[in-house]
């Protein structure tokens, strides 16, 4: 089966739809598929539901998807930095479902790894709890929360080979561990691409079988927040 595309446009040929749901790696602008984002965005698909961290920034990563009207939902723990983010949701444009970080970060590894849902303790006694199944354990409450797996997942990696395996660098680790293994179709972008044998077996974060794509791009990677010294 092929797997090494030239480009992002190429390697989401055929795979994307209107109505689709995406897990995207990153956090903040760390570790964005900032190509493959772009890519989406010229596709022109519309009405897409997205679990990532938090939607990028006015202008780029995620949030040109946002410009666009582009997603319908977001599934997302943080969303500080994305003023169009913030004027969709209060004008009832976009739909927005909150998540603890932690609890997205398990949603995302538990539709992984095939599990449909798990107790957790965190957001009990909070509006994350509404509507969910209370369940007492050891004379503890837990909430109910399902497992995410998506259509797509979308993720950067700092090294992969062309089995698709793949080595994140440092911060940029992030959610794309995650969300690698939570869509059905899982399309990477790498800084470098090598050859099988390349890696070493002890540093690889995803494995390759989760991995049914691959490309290498050109990425800008932006300073979401720069602070200076005064001289």
């Amino acid at each position: 089966m092929k797997k090494v595309y030239d480009n992002a446009d190429a390697a989401l040929e055929g795979v994307l739809f209107d109505g689709m749901t995406i897990a995207a790696g990153g956090f903040g602008l760390c570790g964005i598929p900032e190509n493959c984002i772009a890519a989406i965005h010229r596709a022109g698909v519309k009405g897409l539901t997205i679990a990532s961290n938090n939607c990028g920034v006015d202008g780029f990563g995620l949030g040109i998807l946002l410009d666009a009207k582009q997603i319908r939902k977001m599934i997302s723990s943080y969303v500080g930095e994305n003023a169009e983010f913030m004027r969709q949701y209060l004008s009832g444009e976009l739909e927005l479902e909150f998540n603890p970080q932690g609890t997205l970060a398990e949603r995302l590894r538990a539709g992984g790894a095939g599990v449909p849902g798990f107790y957790t303790k965190t957001g009990v006694g909070t509006v994350i709890a509404e509507g969910k199944e209370h369940k007492e354990f050891d004379g503890q409450t837990y909430i109910l929360e399902r497992g995410i797996r998506t259509d797509l997942a979308i993720v950067k990696a700092w090294k992969g080979d062309t089995e698709g395996n793949l080595v994140y660098r440092k911060t940029a680790r992030n959610f794309n561990p995650m969300c690698a293994t939570a869509g059905k179709v899982t399309v990477a972008e790498v800084e470098e691409l090598v050859r099988p044998g390349a890696l070493d077996p002890d540093m690889i974060h995803t494995p390759g079988i989760f991995v049914q794509r691959i490309f290498k791009g050109s990425h800008e990677k932006r300073i979401e927040q720069r602070t200076v010294r005064a001289a």
